[in-house]
C-alpha cells in the first residue's frame, strides 16, 4: 500500500499550477542555434504541461554539451561524470520510484564511454525517460569524431574523414532484449519533437529517444539536405502512434503508416539510409520494469533508509583503543554501539 506523507496530502488537495519559469533556471550557455535549445523548450513545455512538481522530478547527465541540461532545470539534477548518466538515474529510480526521473545524454557520452551502461539499461527497462541529443559529434571538446559521425565526417581526431560507418543508435536499442520504447525526432519541427517527448514521458518503462540535432559551430551545413528538403524526412503516423497535424502534413508530405508494436518493422525503418524517419517506431508497455520487479512491495520508510545508512556508516568505524565493541540488531540492520569504560 502506498503511504503518503502529511505535506504530499496537502500539496495534492490544492490546486497546482506551474508556469514556465517555474522549471526555468538560468541563461542556456548553449551556442546560438544549437539543437539544445529547442529540446529544453520542449522538455520546460512537458514539465508545465503536466504539472511534474519541481522537488519531485530529477534530470540526469553526464558530460557534454547536451549535459549542462541540468544545470537550466529548476528542479532536482545530477552531473555525473562521462558516459555514467545511466547507472545513476537507475540508482536514483531504484532508491526512489516515486520520482520522475530524466536522463539527457550526447552522443559521445552515451555510444561511446557509456555504450555497456545503455545497453544494460535497456535490458532493465526502468521507468526512465532518456533524451539521446545526437548532434554527430563531440562539441564540449572540439570537434572529435563521435561514434554517430557519417563516414568521411573531418574533424580533429580525422583530418582525412572518418573510416567507419556511424553507429545507429535506433538499430542498436531496437536489438536488445526488454527494448520497451523507441523514437526519433529531429530539433528543427518543434511540433513533432514536444509530441514524441510527451508520449515518451507517458511510456511506463525506458524510453529512448534519439533527437537529431544540429552543432552549428563544428558542423553548421551538415544537416542541411534534410533541413531545407521536406521529402528527406519521412514522418511516422499510425492510430497507435503519432497523430499528425494538418499543417505539419501540408509541408511533410512524405509520411508512412507504421504500427509502433511491429518491431520487425520498426528495425526496417530504423535501417534506412535516404530518409530520416521522425516518430515513435516501437512501443510495448507490456515489458516489466525493473524496479517493481525487484521491490515493488517495499516501502522505503525514513527509518528504513536512515538504518540502511548506518549500517553501511558503521563498516567503517574506527574504534578507540580498549573500546567494547558490542552488536545489536536494530531495525534489521546491524548496528554497532560503543562502550567506553569512565574512571
Amino acid at each position: 500500500m502506498n503511504m503518503m506523507s502529511a505535506t504530499e496530502c496537502l500539496l495534492q488537495m490544492s490546486d497546482e499550477h506551474f508556469e514556465l519559469e517555474d522549471y526555468q533556471s538560468g541563461v542556456p550557455r548553449w551556442c546560438t542555434g544549437c539543437g539544445d535549445n529547442a529540446i529544453l523548450a520542449a522538455v520546460q513545455r512537458l514539465c508545465r504541461d503536466e504539472g511534474l512538481r519541481p522537488e519531485k522530478t530529477v534530470f540526469v547527465s553526464g558530460i557534454g554539451c547536451s549535459s549542462r541540461f541540468p544545470h537550466y532545470m529548476k528542479t532536482y539534477g545530477f552531473h555525473g561524470i562521462h558516459g555514467r548518466a545511466l547507472p545513476v538515474a537507475e540508482g536514483v529510480k531504484m532508491a526512489r520510484p516515486d520520482l520522475t526521473v530524466f536522463v539527457n545524454t550526447g552522443d559521445g557520452d552515451c555510444c561511446s564511454i557509456g555504450a555497456a551502461h545503455w545497453i544494460h539499461a535497456i535490458r532493465y527497462n526502468m521507468n526512465i525517460t532518456v533524451f539521446l541529443h545526437d548532434n554527430q559529434i563531440y562539441g564540449l571538446t572540439k570537434k572529435q569524431a563521435s561514434p554517430t559521425s557519417p563516414i568521411g565526417t573531418k574533424s580533429n581526431t580525422t583530418p582525412r574523414g572518418s573510416y567507419l560507418e556511424a553507429l545507429n543508435p535506433l538499430t542498436v536499442t531496437l536489438g536488445v532484449q526488454n527494448v520497451s520504447f523507441v523514437a526519433q525526432a529531429v530539433d528543427w519541427i518543434p511540433e513533432l519533437l514536444f509530441d514524441i517527448v510527451k508520449a515518451a514521458y507517458h511510456h511506463k518503462g525506458l524510453s529512448f529517444v534519439r533527437i537529431i540535432q544540429r552543432c552549428p559551430e563544428w558542423l553548421p551545413k551538415s544537416l542541411d539536405p534534410w533541413l531545407h528538403d521536406p521529402q528527406k524526412v519521412q514522418l511516422l503516423n499510425h492510430e497507435n502512434g503519432l497523430q499528425l497535424s494538418a499543417g505539419l502534413s501540408r509541408v511533410y508530405k512524405n509520411q508512412l503508416q507504421h504500427d509502433p508494436s511491429d518491431i520487425n518493422r520498426a528495425r526496417e525503418i530504423a535501417s534506412g539510409h535516404d530518409t530520416i524517419p521522425v516518430g515513435i517506431l516501437y512501443r510495448n508497455p507490456a515489458v516489466p520494469c525493473y524496479e517493481d520487479l525487484r521491490h515493488s512491495d517495499k516501502l522505503r520508510t525514513p527509518d528504513l533508509t536512515r538504518a540502511g545508512l548506518n549500517a553501511e556508516l558503521d563498516k567503517y568505524t574506527v574504534w578507540p583503543q580498549g573500546a567494547e565493541q558490542k552488536v545489536a540488531q536494530s531495525d534489521g540492520a546491524r548496528r554497532y554501539r560503543m562502550h567506553t569504560a569512565r574512571n
